[in-house]
């Protein structure tokens, strides 16, 4: 008599085993159903559902990827919208047969002609399924009401999509994260979203100036379905600020300062943003006192502030005009803040009186990190000589690097 075989898999507890199949492609969990009766719904309670466009590849394609054959734009064309089908039915069948809660659920692919199947799959999800963290990157997609029905979300993340409406709900009271990346969403909307989301802890708002939906674009609710280019500003910083009571991390772009927030020193500071640790402004113009000003009041709100990250923009040049007087924060002091990165340092006057300022008032500070373009390597030099000669708070190490 033939001795059974141990199944070593199988008699793992079910959490490994979910942890294991959440390693795999959706499709390939799914098909560990077929191996016995007992693996037929273990799929169905695994915690991260990931559908993306481009894992559904035929085998027909697979073919002709390994014999290296040209797919002609009309069949490719076919094959993508066959694709798309492909994956919303296997989404239907998922959701369908699925147990438990969903920690996380992620799709990702271009609408195109398939707006009403994902409305059915976001109002499924709201009305049968407790999800957590939410991903979506659907380019050109207005998300429907239902999703601020999803209450429990603790983490949500939106890309290429729009935001045309923001109801009157109860707001999401769990929501710790929030990332808004190539987001078309109204001024009024965003301030609403924020207002209603009191736990957020990390933020991202990305922009762009490009006026062909490449950004987030914070236009008057009238006009949300026109890409246009950026209105004016329609709110105070200190009111931006409100918004974000326990904000710990903020990764926001120029489009904030130049656009979005009536940038101006306020006369007092009423909001101290004493849970910040990180801030990471991205596109700074150098030549544009609205970003330095919205860079000083947030500094000088933000007690507990421990790195600062600049991504700098030149656009090959700079204006020597006085715009900007750092005296005028002559009483900011960061006692916390121990590392300072800034990305694209060009050597230009703005950005060498920051350094200097902030290596005077950060008794913590512990290191600098400058990435540059300079060839120049006497320049280099000279910027070293001047930055090392210059008053420090602390002994700090001045780290230059090459970026390009």
């Amino acid at each position: 008599m033939k001795a059974q075989r141990l199944d070593i898999i199988t008699t793992l507890p079910q959490t490994i085993i979910e942890t294991i199949l959440c390693l795999l492609p959706i499709e390939d969990a799914v098909r560990t159903s077929i191996l016995s009766r007992e693996w037929r719904y273990k799929w169905t309670t695994i915690p991260k559902l990931v559908f993306s466009l481009s894992t559904v590849i035929s085998l027909t394609e697979r073919r002709h990827l390994s014999n290296g054959k040209k797919i002609f734009r009309i069949e490719r064309d076919m094959r993508t919208n066959d694709r798309r089908s492909k994956l919303l039915q296997a989404i239907y069948q998922v959701l369908s047969l699925r147990q438990g809660p969903i920690q996380e659920f992620t799709l990702i692919m271009n609408v195109q002609d398939t707006k009403y199947e994902i409305d059915q799959i976001m109002l499924d999800l709201s009305t049968n399924h407790t999800v957590l963290k939410l991903t979506l990157e659907l380019t050109g997609f207005s998300l429907p009401m239902s999703l601020f029905e999803l209450h429990q979300l603790t983490d949500l993340s939106l890309n290429s999509c729009k935001i045309t409406r923001v109801p009157a709900f109860n707001g999401f009271g769990s929501l710790t994260s929030l990332s808004l990346e190539f987001v078309c969403i109204s001024t009024e909307c965003l301030m609403q979203l924020l207002s209603v989301c009191p736990s957020i802890k990390s933020l991202k708002l990305l922009t762009t100036d490009d006026n062909t939906f490449r950004g987030l674009f914070l236009v008057s609710a009238s006009t949300v379905d026109t890409l246009v280019q950026p209105l004016f500003r329609t709110f105070s910083v200190m009111e931006f600020f409100k918004c974000l009571p326990v904000i710990e991390h903020l990764t926001t772009s120029r489009d904030i300062s130049e656009y979005r927030v009536q940038v101006s020193v306020p006369e007092e500071i009423s909001i101290s943003l004493i849970h910040l640790k990180y801030f990471c402004f991205k596109e700074m113009r150098v030549d544009e006192p609205n970003g330095w000003t919205f860079l000083f009041v947030l500094i000088k709100c933000s007690p507990n502030l421990e790195k600062i990250k600049l991504d700098m923009l030149t656009d090959g040049g700079y204006c020597n005009e006085k715009f900007f007087t750092f005296e005028d924060y002559s009483d900011v002091w960061l006692e916390r803040l121990n590392e300072l990165e800034v990305d694209g340092f060009s050597n230009f006057e703005p950005e060498m009186e920051f350094l200097k300022f902030i290596l005077a008032r950060s008794p913590s500070l512990k290191k600098v990190i400058l990435l540059t373009c300079m060839d120049d390597k006497n320049e280099e030099l000279e910027m070293l000589t001047i930055l090392l000669s210059a008053p420090r708070a602390s002994q700090v190490k001045i780290i230059v690097k090459n970026g390009c």
